[in-house]
């Protein structure tokens, strides 16, 4: 029997060259500006030619000055000159001009200064006029600004190329795209995004007794959580998901998964326990009494509490080998086996936060775990910070969906008394 942790190598020994391999295949192009970009992960570098800003522009509503005029004692005087306002080009400031400049606008060629209006005197602009050709008119002699210091070279200037120098990368291979680095791409004309594939997954949820939500539900029936749970689980995690429910029938399963499509990963959920009627194993030809291959398909118990039955392998659809993994039919065990074994890999192909680091709590009380196995139990933290546990069975789904944490029990522990440390994994960092 498996421990968790060997079942863990040997789905990530499945996965990850898959995963490699997807980040190797021509990209998929994304407009800037679909909705469907944010989350996708870069290709490759993304470098731009243009720098960022493209040229130099004020940072303030001011006035641009050359700080070469300011000698003596103050208060200086200058003339004012045209007004630089966003979306002009930029023009010539002479000298011994203050140039009324808004934020944003290019600062005029000369001006190595911006000095912002409220340390002007007047702290206001008065009769403003933009440029109309060369040479460039200037306001009557009479028309001056004053300033009581000088400016530093550079002041409320933001420098050409002081966000992003020119052939520099914007973003790099396997970046998650965020909002701001969406952002970012825009700002340096960037139209279209290259972004990696996404893994194709096909769910199958099984068992006669599945009904969809939804649906008039039968005597001896069960609304089906896993499908939904499991494919939103995936999808968080970057992957493209198409569900089926399946009913217990092998010939019906291999039926569906070679109408499906083409896929990269197979995941089953159901059918694959010590049971009568286990249409995974039997479909895939095992049975469940020990380790064993069924093809490229490994039936195993593993020393988990829940989750104990797994799969993992490959299957050939139309040629192609199809990276498998079969979870168990219980939705509590069915979410932490994709949590433990599937999920993170996902995340970390998408570029997404690793959800779940682990990490050490106190136990509010007393607790129990089967001395061979590695038990996960749910949990929540209490106003004191201590963790208390829900119990341990795997139908209980609604503790789950209020759980706040995973707690693990290694194996060769029997209990743990209140007041001692026990391992945790937060859901929400």
């Amino acid at each position: 029997m498996r421990s968790h942790a060997e079942h863990a190598a040997v789905v990530a020994e499945l996965v990850l060259p898959l995963l490699e391999d997807l980040a190797l295949r021509a990209p998929e192009l994304i407009p800037i500006d679909d909705r469907a970009l944010s989350g996708r992960v870069a290709a490759h570098d993304i470098a731009a030619a243009l720098a960022l800003p493209p040229f130099d522009n004020s940072q303030m509503d001011g006035y641009a000055v050359r700080t070469a005029d300011f000698t003596g004692a103050p208060p200086f005087a200058l003339t004012v000159g045209p007004t630089a306002a966003a979306g002009d080009p930029p023009f010539m400031c002479p000298p011994g001009v203050a140039c009324p400049v808004m934020t944003g606008a290019a600062v005029p060629f000369g001006a190595d200064a911006v000095i912002p209006i409220e340390q002007a005197d007047p702290p206001r602009f008065g009769r403003l006029h933009r440029p109309t050709g060369t040479p460039l008119p200037l306001a009557s002699p009479e028309e001056t600004v004053a300033f009581a210091e000088a400016p530093s070279a550079g002041a409320f200037v933001r420098a050409q190329g002081s966000d992003h120098r020119p052939g520099a990368p914007l973003l790099r291979a396997g970046t998650r795209l965020r909002p701001t680095s969406i952002g970012l791409l825009a700002s340096a004309g960037i139209s279209t995004v290259p972004v990696r594939l996404r893994p194709r997954v096909l769910l199958l949820s099984t068992g006669d007794e599945v009904t969809a939500p939804g649906e008039p539900l039968g005597p001896g029936r069960i609304y089906d959580a896993n499908a939904p749970m499991l494919a939103a689980a995936l999808r968080e995690a970057g992957a493209d998901v198409t569900t089926r429910r399946v009913a217990d029938r092998p010939e019906a399963l291999r039926a569906c998964i070679e109408a499906a499509g083409t896929h990269d990963l197979l995941v089953t959920s159901g059918g694959i326990s010590a049971g009568a009627f286990e249409v995974v194993r039997d479909a895939f030809g095992g049975d469940s009494d020990a380790a064993h291959s069924t093809g490229d398909i490994s039936f195993t118990g593993i020393a988990m509490q829940p989750g104990g039955p797994q799969g993992a392998g490959s299957i050939v659809v139309d040629g192609r080998r199809l990276v498998t993994l079969c979870f168990p039919g219980n939705p509590v065990s069915s979410a932490i086996s994709a949590e433990l074994f599937l999920l993170p890999l996902l995340r970390a192909y998408a570029g997404a936060p690793a959800h779940g680091e682990r990490s050490t709590a106190v136990l509010a009380h007393d607790a129990d775990s089967p001395e061979h196995k590695h038990q996960v139990r749910r949990g929540r933290f209490l106003d004191d910070g201590t963790v208390a546990l829900t119990p341990p069975s795997s139908h209980l789904l609604a503790d789950l969906a209020r759980a706040e944490l995973l707690a693990h029990i290694p194996i060769g522990v029997a209990h743990l008394a209140a007041g001692s440390p026990i391992e945790i994994q937060r859901f929400d960092v």
